[in-house]
C-alpha cells in the first residue's frame, strides 16, 4: 500500500551498484533499458548532491589475486573471469555516473555491496538510517544488497526504474520478490526519490504483511507499474 515517507535530515546515503560499461557493451551481459536506468541514475546522483546525501558507489571486479575464485565460477578458456574481470576496460564504471570528489568507490567480489563490512562501518560512522538502492542485476546484486541492508537494520528505498537486468520480466518480478520482504523500506520511482532527496513528503509503496504481492505471469506487470 502507499504510504507517506520522509526523511529525517543527515539520515540518509544513497547507493549505486555495478553500473559498469559490460552492461551495455558485453553482448553477454547487456541489461535492458540500461541507457534509461544510466539517466535515471544520473538524476538521482545529481539530487543526492544537491540535498547533501552521502553517495555510495559498488563495482563488481574479479581478482584472483586478492580473492580465490568461488567454487564453479564461470572462466575464459584463458583462465580470467568471464565477467568483470579486472583487466577488462567493460569492468569500468560508466563515467556518467562514475564517483565525483571524494565519493566513496567500493570494488567488490560478491553480490551484495555489504559483504566485506566496509560499507556497514562507514554507514554506522554517518548515522545513515535509509539507504536509496540503484543499479544493476536486481535479481542478483540488488537483491543480495537489499537483503542485508535490511539485515543490518537499514531502511532501504529501492527505485524501481533506476534498477534493471538482462530482461524486462526478470527485472519486474525481480523488484517484485524484493517488494514482498522489504520490511521497513519502501519502493519508489526516481521522481519520488528525488523529491525525498530535496526533503518532501512522498506517497511511497510500503510493505503490509508477509508476502503480499502473490503475482503470476498474467499481473506481475500489473503490480510492478502499482508500487
Amino acid at each position: 500500500m502507499k504510504r507517506s515517507v520522509s526523511l529525517a535530515p543527515g539520515k540518509a546515503a544513497a547507493l549505486f551498484i555495478d553500473l559498469q560499461e559490460e552492461h551495455r557493451r558485453d553482448k553477454r551481459y547487456l541489461v535492458a533499458g540500461f541507457d534509461a536506468i544510466v539517466a535515471n541514475v544520473r538524476d538521482l546522483q545529481k539530487a543526492a548532491r544537491i540535498g547533501g546525501i552521502p553517495a555510495f558507489h559498488a563495482a563488481y571486479v574479479v581478482d584472483p589475486a586478492v580473492r580465490k575464485l568461488r567454487p564453479f565460477h564461470p572462466v575464459m578458456a584463458n583462465g580470467t573471469s568471464a565477467f568483470s574481470d579486472k583487466d577488462s576496460p567493460f569492468s569500468a564504471i560508466c563515467p556518467e555516473v562514475a564517483p565525483i570528489g571524494d565519493e566513496d568507490l567500493l570494488i567488490k567480489s560478491e553480490a551484495s555491496a555489504f559483504g566485506s563490512g566496509q560499507l556497514s562501518h562507514k554507514f554506522t560512522a554517518l548515522g545513515v538510517e535509509w539507504v536509496f538502492i540503484a543499479g544493476v542485476w536486481t535479481e542478483a546484486c540488488i537483491d543480495a544488497t537489499v537483503k542485508d541492508a535490511i539485515g543490518l537494520g537499514y531502511r532501504v528505498i529501492l527505485i524501481k526504474d533506476a534498477c534493471g537486468s538482462g530482461s524486462v520480466a526478470m527485472h519486474q518480478t525481480g523488484i517484485l520478490n524484493l517488494a514482498n520482504r522489504l520490511y521497513g523500506g519502501t519502493v519508489t520511482d526516481t521522481k519520488g526519490a528525488c523529491r525525498m532527496m530535496a526533503g518532501e513528503t512522498v506517497e511511497a509503496w510500503m510493505v503490509e504483511g508477509p508476502v503480499g504481492l502473490r503475482f503470476t505471469y498474467e499481473n506481475a506487470a500489473d503490480l510492478y507499474d502499482d508500487l
